[in-house]
């Protein structure tokens, strides 16, 4: 069977390819599946690896491609990928078309699949795709995993770890609007940060009790009092740059100060984690310590949380998703483009704009 799937490669000289190449997948082996791609979306995580930094005000067509430089010390970072056509699309949904010995039942189908999912089709091994519920649509199931796994593992990372509530940053996402829905339901106290009015609007309606405006004069004082009405001491921060994440460890342990009964110059021994999972401001982070020394900050990658979790927690959470996933993990785009759309300069800009409330689904 022929498929056409985009491949990103940063070359040694510098320069990214963007291209959609005819692939041969050959049958599909006794476990493995060919998928008809229907619906995938364009996640941040699908733009950092599709672009590479790459600068687009220089990007130009050639010979059916998309060319642009990638600023100098890019190859340095990517050394592990030069000159390999990498296929991108973390995530989609559409059906099974072919099917080896063991995997028959699977003909048919509609399955939210991983892996490589900016293509007409894609062949998998039958672990990595999920059976759709009955009347599922391919666009209701192609942002099945990401997102939604993402979400339910803060909160179960919130219990392995002994904490009670969260915060989060960047809160009005299509992933923030599911945490908000999870934490209503599972009864978990939640403090949401985003950065318009008009979003700490949009959150009240989902049933949000602590939103946060961080552009307002009396954000500090308002992230202080949410974080001692909660009493939270987790924050999972999609930011990445600048003095927010610092500004929460700081209410944190502000918050937990007013317990101390001596005082010591170490701070308080309340434990304050801060987890960065995304990059939204590519600005150094600047850690003020202002927060004690009873603290930890470090990256957050889903696919490494949930080894943590281990397979019990994750079929749980899976089972959870296709539940409610056209209600509690429904996701909401902006835009509907092609694939061969993904190679124009102008529909690449508005990707890597990566705006709050702007998102983009691939369809067939």
């Amino acid at each position: 069977m022929k498929a056409h799937e985009l491949h990103s490669t940063v070359t040694t000289d510098g320069s990214l390819r963007l291209t959609i190449d005819p692939v041969d997948l050959g049958e599909p082996g006794p476990d493995e599946v060919i998928v008809r791609i229907e619906a995938a979306p364009v996640n941040p995580t699908d733009i950092f690896l599709m672009l590479s930094m790459a600068d687009l005000a220089q990007a130009r067509a050639v010979d059916g491609a998309l060319e642009a430089p990638v600023p100098p010390g890019v190859t340095k970072v990517f050394a592990g990928r030069l000159d390999q056509p990498l296929v991108v699309g973390s995530e989609g949904a559409g059906t099974v078309v072919a099917a080896g010995a063991n995997q028959q039942a699977l003909i048919g189908k509609r399955v939210g699949a991983n892996g490589g999912m900016f293509a007409s089709h894609r062949k998998l091994p039958a672990s990595h795709v999920r059976e759709l519920p009955a009347g599922a649509s391919a666009e209701d199931g192609a942002s099945w995993f990401v997102n939604p796994m993402t979400a339910l593992s803060f909160v179960e990372t919130m219990r392995a770890e002994g904490h009670t509530a969260i915060v989060h940053t960047a809160a009005a996402s299509n992933l923030g609007q599911m945490l908000v829905k999870i934490c209503a339901a599972d009864r978990v106290p939640l403090v949401n940060i985003v950065r318009r009015p008009a979003q700490v609007a949009q959150l009240r309606a989902l049933g949000a009790e602590h939103v946060l405006d961080s552009s307002a004069e009396s954000f500090g004082r308002d992230l202080v009092d949410a974080v001692a009405a909660t009493g939270a001491t987790l924050a999972f921060d999609a930011i990445g740059g600048g003095v927010l994440g610092a500004q929460i460890l700081d209410a944190m342990e502000r918050v937990a100060s007013r317990s101390m009964k001596t005082f010591s110059h170490y701070g308080s021994s309340t434990h304050k984690q801060l987890y960065v999972y995304g990059g939204l401001d590519r600005a150094p982070m600047q850690v003020a310590r202002t927060f004690g020394l009873t603290w930890s900050i470090g990256g957050y990658l889903v696919m490494t949380a949930l080894r943590k979790l281990g397979p019990e927690v994750m079929a749980r959470m899976s089972a959870r998703v296709m539940r409610e996933l056209t209600t509690t993990f429904a996701s909401h785009y902006s835009e509907r483009i092609a694939l061969a759309q993904l190679l124009e300069v102008e529909t690449l800009r508005r990707c890597a704009a990566t705006a709050t409330g702007e998102k983009f689904l691939v369809v067939a």
